[in-house]
């Protein structure tokens, strides 16, 4: 288990690090722009979560920086008699910190950060092309009980 592993709400300073750890593997390195400064689309988009009071943008910090992100949702909806739900999103852990257990601190955190917020599931979308994380998300509980679709626009 990691040590000395903080939990805190990204700052606008930490743009650089996050996209770069989105950036790290064959699928987000063809649709993530690593420049500096920083692209204005990552700043404007970090605006409009960092200003959302149902957005949490996370990064996980140890001793040499951060070494891990995600985006958590909480949505509200009617069906399930209005229940709440967090949504688990661009899930990243720096490369040199992958398989140190920090992913499933920074899970455990979000879900109880869930379960403080009211919501009655935690979701997530996973690319098909990520078996590995796949079988992660399975070994912390989550079931594969629905088909995702995208459409790009």
């Amino acid at each position: 288990m990691p040590k000395n592993l903080t939990l805190r709400r990204a700052r606008a300073d930490d743009l650089s690090a996050i996209i770069n750890m989105l950036a790290d593997d064959a699928l987000g390195a063809s649709r993530e722009v690593v420049a500096d400064p920083v692209h204005g689309d990552y700043v404007e988009a970090f605006a409009a979560i960092d200003t959302d009071p149902n957005q949490y943008l996370a990064v996980a910090e140890d001793g040499e920086g951060i070494v891990g992100c995600l985006q958590l949702s909480f949505i509200p909806g009617l069906s399930r008699r209005g229940m709440w739900r967090g949504q688990i999103e661009s899930v990243r852990i720096h490369s040199r910190a992958r398989g140190e257990g920090y992913g499933q601190v920074l899970f455990e955190w979000a879900i109880e950060q869930c379960r403080r917020k009211g919501c009655g599931l935690v979701q997530l979308t996973t690319d098909k092309s990520r078996p590995d994380a796949l079988r992660f998300y399975e070994r912390l509980g989550f079931v594969p009980s629905h088909e995702g679709m995208k459409l790009g626009l």
